[in-house]
């Protein structure tokens, strides 16, 4: 830690005032940054010896340990001076010149602006002397003076347009990254602290936070400033992702008070003084130190690049020699687009890929890669898109070659061959023109062959889509998610305040011996209970949950922290009792002892000293779990009486299942007394919660949300399955899940227990079997009393399953810090923006910032939405690309000049692509979408009614423009276009031509609203204004360059006659559309589907690092501490291969070489994130062990044994690995040769 110290050379305004004693606080920055680099034992005894004890630290800087700072605000400014901000400033975005300078990187513009100069210089040189006969008629045209200098208007035409062409894309860039950072700071703007000032707990954004605060921290927070704990009750941290220590981390007042910014609560919660903010909190030294390391790596990625005349140099060698290695380069190219399209994590900067030039460059680009760990694989859409946008780029690059070369090789033959001239010095201008002219139309078709407006599609529609969901409570945190969404199968979603409203009341309950079906008459309770009751609720309770008077008048009171918790807190009142006096009577400070609640527990409990100088444990949890705990249970008297196993089981028929069956939560609150001599082993946990005595069993109503049953219906009409995972009694599980739709009756469905569910899908070693698995997930509908870990295998098995067609897209909800494996591993996770701790926000994909089902419905609405835009798009743009080829290939074939000029084919190009995207992508989702079943992984963006489309389409134009090109001057009665010399004026002929096609894309631009093969392509039209205008726009346009055109667009005015034929073919594309919408697309067998996914084993090693790259910005912080630890495992990785290869020349052929049970290949899947297990969690809970009637043997599975192929310390240490079990009966026999061999390893 001492090189972090270099971290305040950044700040030296700091030093300097630190010269006045901290403006008149006790403590510099300086020592509060140094004392907070200490751990242990050593920050005790620095503590100590400088202040004293913490009080003394809060003394020191001016506040309060109780009540915390008062509301000055001059005092929170002065504190900001000295101590800095809590905000860590991030890292500057790229100026709008950098994404122009990006966006010139672009291959194809490359070339057309060399072709554009070339074109240029050659019209300004004028030969010696007048154009001697030798060359021929070449030159014919140009003896009008006007004519021959404008010909410099075609080149500067080509470079205004590329500008145009820059300029929008960066300009699109640019907005790209300014609504990330937005998106980026609304999400930090979310996250808020509990803080205590003036005696009252608020919640305040974390960047309000100053030092000398008074923090709470609990269960679940990410904590964002450094402190120094006060007083805590059972905390435990993971300080992975500043230390690299997987282990948990326990703190406490009197061994390790230190808590660093950064790091997540486990377990427990505490008060601690907030004593570094910002950049001088732990984090914050580490990221202004990344800040500094991050401008060196750029200037470094800088010389990476290849410089522009590279690019062309090896194109020009490549369009003489072959086109495939230009196919690669062009390769690069659209990757480089869709990279720009991928990298939209956050903040993120957009960076372009810099081109591979050298094997040495890979070489390292791989080396970086292997340091990160990978992301989630490439978002489906990514995948299709990448191919797709290959597959045509290679087409595009083959057409412009070969038109190229047809034109080169056309000119030589006609001139030096048939006409038999020979080539003069002085002719070599002209001939070059001539050359330049080919080559600029090559680079034309390949400019329209090209899809580069598909990045942009996706960009604008996952963007668009993004801002609207915002409205429909959907916080996306990674853009591709929202496309993923579309594609969902199947929501695994919790059932506390997803499902119902999360505003819960006890309605029933039992108490001495009398089950209360409302609430009981206070009068009629003894009084010894009744007290026993109130205090074990008040006391046993975290005081953060509070019930406060209505803010309206009419409406319910508030419900402050833990809802259960607030339940109990109101059953209380309802008692006419008052719990705020027990509390005041017994402050938290004052609390002996805190177990507090957690998935293994599921239960809480909490320890005070009594007068007589004994100690009383209250503890309260799931009903079953505290009654198998349970020896006595009070009567109606408020005496013990004994409570049997057989009793137990009694009030389970007869309390429990009837409450749980009416849907509710039930509780269990329970006490022990203690004598004070001698004292309890407390962290003996396992000896202290027992031989309780039963107080009282409440049931808790959480009413279904109104909305939810259609939300789910809606769900299974569009054939998404819907799973309830809770943490909830089975039959209270049940009985929602019906109310919601979930379960039908007469419907073939399975409701599980989580130990239950272990139990079926694991082997007698207690692994987990995927052909178990695949036999119970397709018919699972509820999984209850369910630990985070059953979470997470339910929803790995799924994804993992192959029993399907199509691989399941598995969304996931969680609110838990548990959760965040399940939600990390889920192709979609949700967190739920009210009740969900920071780590499950940290873990998810999307925000639900309602926390409702119904905004799930939402989002797949917009998934389906974002893909079938990107589907409509593609039909309208395959179809100008194929008619825009062909036209500009056959017309340069046979009339050695493309009908469609350069300029004009950029102006298609604009509206094809630019435009095209924003309108077409823009489209709002409607409920149609839901009718549907989902597309699924492998469905082809292009499906053959889309192909029926494109096609038919294509037909149409071609026939027209082809029909105009040679018999036009006939029909129209004007010159003939074909055949013009060099520089000749623009021709009526091939105006029309251009406009006649520009009419058709415009018309074609309606019909491509509709993929499905609809009829009415103007349903819905209106309810799209961005659509309507750009249509509009573009007419508005296209009218403007035919009319004023001119020179630069090679375009002569038309009269009003030849406009309304143009209208009338452009307006035929939708009376064809009809036709073609007749022809049914199960006759024609004959057409094929395009952009498939890739398949599992086309994906190469450059897109596997490609993946590599996505990693985001979190995992990356989460992951930096680990690589120490991952090194370790390289050693047991080799080692387990010489197993490996021992095993593999014994058993032949009996395991496939890829399994992921071997340490290594099961460290490197993305699935697993060491810390992001929960460490010693038993698969079932220790009770229920103890109490379960089979004999030992049978309940082995329950704690791992120490089996082949798997990293015995891990499993001593407690950390479980579940490893894929694709193993041979013979390496997994505890008998064979190989065991004891793999065993000592």
């Amino acid at each position: 830690m001492g090189d972090l110290n270099s971290a305040v050379d950044f700040y030296p305004k700091n030093q300097q005032r630190e010269q006045n004693h901290a403006g008149g606080f006790g403590c510099t920055l300086q020592e509060l940054r140094s004392l907070m680099e200490l751990r242990g034992a050593e920050s005790i005894q620095k503590i100590q010896d400088s202040y004293g004890d913490v009080n003394g630290l809060c003394r020191r800087l001016k506040t309060s340990p109780t009540e915390g700072l008062s509301d000055n605000v001059a005092d929170f400014d002065k504190r900001r001076q000295i101590y800095g901000m809590n905000f860590i400033p991030p890292k500057k975005p790229k100026t709008f010149l950098q994404l122009v300078w990006e966006a010139l990187q672009d291959v194809t513009l490359i070339i057309l602006e060399i072709a554009a100069i070339v074109s240029l210089g050659l019209s300004f040189y004028a030969p010696p002397g007048e154009q001697s006969e030798a060359c021929g008629n070449v030159a014919t045209g140009g003896h009008d003076e006007g004519e021959s200098e404008a010909g410099w208007i075609e080149g500067a035409a080509i470079l205004l347009s590329v500008i145009c062409v820059v300029w929008v894309t960066a300009f699109n860039d640019w907005s790209k990254e300014k609504q990330f950072r937005g998106l980026q700071s609304r999400i930090e703007q979310e996250q808020r602290f509990t803080v205590i000032r003036n005696s009252q707990v608020i919640q305040i954004p974390v960047a309000e936070l100053v030092v000398g605060d008074i923090a709470q921290v609990k269960y679940g927070d990410l904590l964002p400033a450094d402190g120094v704990l006060i007083q805590g009750n059972d905390l435990k941290i993971d300080e992975s992702s500043l230390t690299g220590e997987s282990d948990h981390v326990r703190k406490t007042a009197d061994k390790d008070p230190m808590f660093l910014s950064g790091t997540h609560v486990m377990e427990g919660s505490g008060r601690m003084v907030v004593t570094a903010v910002g950049v001088n909190s732990q984090t914050g030294i580490i990221f202004t130190l990344l800040g500094a390391g991050g401008e060196e790596e750029e200037k470094k990625d800088k010389k990476g690049k290849l410089t522009a005349c590279s690019v062309l140099y090896v194109f020009m060698c490549c369009v003489c020699r072959s086109s495939f290695v230009v196919g690669k380069q062009q390769d690069g190219a659209v990757e480089n687009n869709l990279n720009k399209a991928k990298k939209q994590d956050g903040a993120v900067a957009m960076e372009m890929q810099p081109l591979k030039s050298a094997e040495g460059g890979e070489i390292e680009e791989r080396e970086k890669k292997k340091t990160s760990i990978p992301k989630k694989e490439k978002s489906v859409l990514q995948g299709k898109l990448t191919k797709l946008a290959v597959q045509i780029g290679k087409a595009g690059l083959v057409m412009s070659a070969i038109t190229v070369i047809i034109l080169v090789l056309y000119f030589v033959i006609e001139t030096f061959v048939v006409k038999d001239r020979v080539w003069l010095a002085e002719c070599t201008p002209v001939y070059v023109q001539y050359f330049v002219k080919f080559f600029i139309i090559g680079v034309t078709v390949l400019v329209v062959a090209v899809p580069e407006g598909l990045p942009l599609a996706v960009t604008i529609s996952l963007a668009y889509s993004v801002k609207k969901m915002m409205k429909d409570n959907n916080l996306v945190r990674h853009l591709d998610a929202c496309e993923t969404m579309g594609n969902a199968t199947a929501i695994c979603s919790d059932k506390t305040g997803t499902l119902t409203t999360n505003r819960m009341t006890v309605v029933q309950s039992y108490i001495g011996d009398v089950h209360h079906k409302g609430k009981p008459d206070p009068s009629c309770l003894n009084p010894k209970a009744l007290d026993l009751l109130v205090n074990a609720i008040a006391i046993n309770c975290a005081y953060t949950t509070k019930i406060l008077p209505p803010d309206k008048d009419g409406a319910l009171p508030q419900q402050v922290g833990n809802k259960t918790e607030c339940a109990l807190l109101g059953f209380v009142l309802d008692m006419q009792r008052d719990y705020q006096l027990v509390r005041d009577q017994i402050p938290e400070e004052t609390l002996y002892k805190v177990y507090t609640f957690n998935s293994v527990r599921k239960s809480m409990s909490t320890i005070v000293c009594l007068p007589n100088g004994g100690y009383r444990l209250y503890s309260k949890g799931a009903s079953e779990i505290i009654l198998k705990k349970c020896s006595n249970v009070l009567n109606a008297n408020g005496e013990l009486r004994t409570f049997r196993p057989r009793d137990r089981e009694e009030m389970v028929k007869k309390v429990i299942e009837p409450m749980a069956c009416d849907g509710l939560r039930t509780i269990c609150i329970a006490y022990r007394d203690f004598p004070g001599i001698p004292e309890p082993e407390w962290d003996n946990e396992n000896e202290i919660v027992v031989d309780l005595t039963c107080i009282t069993v409440v049931g808790i109503e959480d009413p279904v949300r109104p909305e939810v049953p259609d939300a789910i219906r809606k769900c299974q009409r569009a054939g998404i399955t819907v799973r309830m995972v809770t943490g909830d009694n089975i039959n209270t599980a049940r009985a929602i899940a019906a109310k919601c739709g979930i379960i039908q009756p007469g419907e073939d469905f399975l409701c599980l227990e989580g130990k239950d569910f272990n139990r079926r899908i694991r082997n007698e070693k207690g692994e987990v079997e995927q052909e178990r698995l695949d036999k119970i997930w397709p018919k699972l509908r509820v999984l209850a009393r369910s630990s985070p870990t059953d979470k997470h295998t339910l929803v790995k098995g799924i994804i993992d399953s192959t029993i399907g067609e199509q691989r399941q897209v598995v969304a996931v909800t969680g609110d838990g810090t548990n959760d965040g494996p399940a939600l990390k591993k889920a192709d979609v996770g949700f967190a739920m923006g009210l009740a969900g701790t920071d780590v499950a926000k940290e873990a998810s994909d999307i925000i639900l910032t309602d926390d409702n089902f119904s905004s799930i419905v939402k989002a797949v609405m917009w998934g389906r939405n974002v893909y079938d835009s990107i589907s409509k798009f593609l039909q309208f743009q395959l179809t100008v690309n194929v008619v825009a080829v062909i036209v500009a290939f056959t017309g340069a074939c046979i009339t050695q000049d493309s009908p469609l000029k350069a300029v004009q084919m950029l102006w298609v190009n604009l509206i094809m692509d630019t435009f095209a995207s924003l309108a077409l992508a823009t489209e709002p989702p409607t409920e149609s979408l839901l009718l549907r079943k989902p597309y699924g992984r492998n469905k082809p963006l292009i499906s053959r009614t889309m192909m029926k489309n494109i096609l038919g389409h294509a037909v149409y134009q071609l026939i027209i423009i082809f029909t105009l090109l040679f018999v036009g001057e006939i029909i129209f009665d004007i010159d003939s276009g074909r055949n013009a010399p060099l520089h000749s004026p623009p021709s009526e002929h091939y105006t029309i031509i251009f406009n006649t096609f520009v009419m058709m894309q415009l018309f074609n631009e309606i019909n491509a609203r509709k993929i499905h093969g609809e009829r009415n392509v103007f349903d819905g039209i209106f309810s799209n204004p961005i659509f309507c205008s750009i249509v509009l726009g573009t007419f508005v346009v296209q009218i403007v360059i035919v009319q004023f055109g001119g020179k630069p667009f090679s375009c002569s005015p038309l009269n009003t006659q030849q406009w309304l034929w143009c209208l009338f073919v452009g307006v035929g594309e939708l009376v064809w559309g009809q036709v073609i919408s007749t022809v049914p697309t199960s006759h024609l067998k004959c057409l094929k589907e395009a952009g498939h996914g890739p398949g599992k084993d086309e994906i190469t090693d450059e897109e596997m690092a490609e993946d590599e790259e996505e990693i985001d910005h979190a995992e990356r912080e989460l992951r930096r501490g680990q690589i120490l630890w991952f090194r370790g495992l390289n050693r047991i990785q080799t080692q387990i291969r010489v197993v490996k290869a021992f095993r593999s020349s014994l058993y032949e052929g009996l395991e496939k070489p890829e399994s992921k049970t071997s340490i290594h290949n099961f460290m490197t899947t993305p699935e697993f994130l060491i810390n992001d297990y929960i460490h010693n969690i038993p698969l079932i809970d220790d009770t229920d062990v103890e109490d379960s009637d089979e004999p030992p043997g049978k309940v082995l599975w329950s704690i791992p044994p120490p089996s082949p192929n798997k990293n015995n310390n891990a499993i001593d240490s407690g950390i479980y690995l579940t490893t894929d079990t694709s193993k041979s009966a013979a390496s997994s026999n505890p008998e064979s040769p190989l065991h004891s061999v793999e065993t000592s390893l």
